[in-house]
């Protein structure tokens, strides 16, 4: 298996490329890789060259050290919020409400609306526990796969917060309105197992050997043929907010052009043949 560098600009998020698999991995396992600033700058500077590189066809994002990403790092806002009542000089003053409501808009647009938009497949590998934050960038991705120990957990309401980067949003598209309420209110910390009874995670693995049972999962789908893989993505996304005729539309020209390309020719040669297509992107 052939592997190269995957430039992310930062230690806080760790980057590779699998043969046809990008890896983005959070790596602060003495904080169960809570966000920081470098995580936000690792996806946005991770996420072009990954769009832009014909070779790759899905992202995995996964957590060094046994969790996949605990979300905000409850630890420094402690720290924030005692330094807050602490005097300081007018040049250390915090950012206003409205400059930190902004300064969040763009984070959240930089991951999770970004991971929506990206023309792959993105799965999320939770070898461990994804809490706030962590677990809403995990149902930005497409798909999720959970090893055995993990948890997943909203938290939001146990900090007195009401929750980020889109959580809401997928949480209720996944589960239901009343579901994800309960989630959010009673914040319980879920089991992979029941995780997976709800449809929040697609598969449970072993504990044992995750990483590379979950990469193997991710290059399952990269044998596919990736553009029609880009416009399966965008049809479902598609059905979330639009009526069925504007779908049918979009349907028929994604149709047409998937049907247009090599890797069709391929497969149905190969369906002919009784042989295993070899996909290009072409």
């Amino acid at each position: 298996m052939a592997t190269r560098e995957l430039p992310t600009g930062t230690d806080d998020l760790l980057g590779r490329i699998e043969d046809h698999v990008a890896v983005l991995t959070f790596n602060r396992p003495e904080r169960r890789n809570a966000l920081t600033d470098g995580v936000y700058h690792g996806f946005a500077t991770a996420l072009p060259v990954i769009e832009e590189d014909p070779d790759i066809r899905v992202l995995m994002i996964t957590g060094a050290g046994g969790a996949f990403c605990a979300g905000g790092d409850v630890k420094r806002m402690n720290e924030r919020n005692q330094a807050a009542g602490e005097p300081r000089p007018a040049a250390a003053a915090p950012a206003s409400i409205e400059a930190r409501v902004a300064d969040l808009r763009l984070r959240q647009r930089s991951v999770s609306l970004a991971l929506q938009h990206l023309g792959l497949p993105v799965v999320a590998a939770l070898p461990g526990a994804a809490a706030g934050a962590g677990l809403s960038i995990a149902l930005a991705a497409d798909l999720r796969v959970a090893a055995e120990r993990a948890v997943l957990v909203t938290a939001f309401s146990g900090v007195g917060a009401s929750g980020d980067f889109g959580g809401s949003w997928f949480l209720t598209r996944l589960v239901g309105a009343a579901k994800a309420k309960e989630l959010y209110f009673r914040s319980p910390r879920l089991t992979a197992a029941e995780a997976l009874a709800l449809g929040l995670v697609n598969d449970v693995l072993p504990d044992e050997g995750f990483e590379q049972a979950a990469l193997d999962w991710c290059h399952q789908i990269a044998a596919r043929p990736p553009i029609a893989l880009r416009y399966i993505k965008e049809n479902i996304n598609r059905a979330l907010d639009n009526d069925l005729g504007t779908c049918l539309d979009a349907e028929a020209v994604a149709m047409v052009r998937t049907m247009s390309t090599a890797d069709h020719r391929e497969a149905a040669a190969a369906f002919v043949e009784k042989r295993q297509p070899t996909f290009n992107g072409n």
